[in-house]
């Protein structure tokens, strides 16, 4: 061999020495090459026969592809329930029609959906409604208790003006029927003509109206709905009797910010299964009431795996849940893992990883996008 090819042989015999040993963080969770198999060199981005991806420096920068060295540890037990929105009794009502009649506008209008209103304030009237035959009745009764009351006001301005040659109980007996007669033509007349004030049950929004002016509503039939913005109760439903008394805190992956107390689990069967309450407060939670939504219960028990952001994970063609670890400088490689929700934004992998990965927490959704 001459001296002028001998780096040549050196170098190419270095770089089979490279091909041999796997890189760093390429071994799965029991020791096992995850690059054992030997690959095609290329320069631009790219998906390998063996299913990992080829990405270059530069396009790394661009995609903003960040990698952590991940450690396992033990963690809360996490489990997701189903659940909805629901007003707080504490701090909102809903307003049904006492009676059947006709809606007609407050002084400030019929209010809309959204809008604020105080505790007390008039949402709308209802004049009552009847049948003819039955609104005939009481025009009679009105008509004959005015009657009976000029009756009663002239009987009582008599006794008064005989006073001291007349008993006095007369005079007061009277004047109380006088006062009946008052209340009754009073109480007949607003069934005939009067209206009754609706009134909001507490301070907050208006959620719901279903109302407009003329309208005729029955007696039960909801025309408002008012909530606290920033309250509001979350019914969960679990099978499992004793999970109420295992959670230890929980979280709304809908409302990242919304701070969840537990109030407790119901012992009655709904719909096959029980409730438990949290109570959900917050600065204008982005929540309305009976929307659907999903429950990050944290319980007492702990688990052990490898904490990672709820980005890292992304599914592959077969829908299977995969996390990308980076293998070399400019190789990643898809990895089959285990994994449970740990909060809004978090996951914990329970199941294929090791301590050496180096997985992708941030741009994995673009690298499992590369064909």
């Amino acid at each position: 061999m001459s001296w002028h090819r001998f780096p040549a042989a050196v170098a190419l015999a270095l770089l089979g020495m490279h091909n041999v040993h796997a890189s760093p963080g390429a071994h799965g969770p029991n020791g096992e090459h995850l690059d054992g198999q030997g690959t095609a060199s290329v320069s631009g981005l790219a998906r390998l026969p063996d299913g990992s991806v080829n990405v270059p420096k530069l396009a790394q920068r661009r995609m903003a592809i960040r990698t952590v060295k991940v450690a396992e540890g033990e963690h809360p037990q996490t489990v997701e329930l189903n659940g909805k929105v629901a007003i707080d009794p504490n701090a909102g009502g809903r307003v049904q029609a006492p009676f059947a009649g006709r809606i007609v506008p407050g002084p400030q209008g019929l209010p809309t959906a959204g809008q604020a209103v105080r505790k007390g304030q008039v949402l709308a009237k209802l004049a009552p409604v009847a049948s003819a035959v039955e609104r005939g009745n009481q025009e009679a009764t009105l008509a004959d208790l005015r009657a009976m009351r000029a009756l009663a006001e002239r009987r009582v301005a008599r006794l008064e003006s005989l006073e001291g040659t007349v008993p006095a109980k007369e005079i007061d007996a009277a004047r109380a029927e006088l006062a009946s007669l008052a209340g009754r033509q009073k109480a007949v007349a607003g069934t005939v003509r009067g209206t009754e004030a609706i009134v909001s049950p507490a301070d907050g929004v208006v959620a719901s109206a279903q109302v407009l002016a003329g309208q005729i509503v029955e007696a039960r039939d909801v025309l408002f709905e008012v909530i606290d913005p920033a309250r509001a109760l979350v019914e969960a439903s679990t099978p499992d009797v004793t999970l109420a008394s295992r959670i230890a805190a929980a979280s709304l992956p809908a409302a990242p910010d919304a701070q969840l107390v537990l109030v407790g689990g119901g012992r009655s069967l709904r719909d096959g299964a029980l409730p438990i309450t949290f109570r959900a407060t917050g600065p204008a939670l982005p929540l309305a009431v009976g929307q659907p939504v999903s429950v990050l219960a944290k319980l007492k028990t702990t688990v052990k795996g490898i904490v990672l952001p709820a980005a890292a994970l992304v599914r592959n063609p077969a829908n299977e849940p995969v996390v990308w670890i980076k293998s070399g400088t400019m190789r990643f490689i898809a990895q089959p893992v285990e994994a449970c929700p740990l909060d809004a934004h978090t996951i914990v992998v329970t199941r294929g990883l090791s301590a050496e990965n180096r997985v992708v927490v941030s741009g994995a959704a673009l690298i499992n996008q590369i064909r």
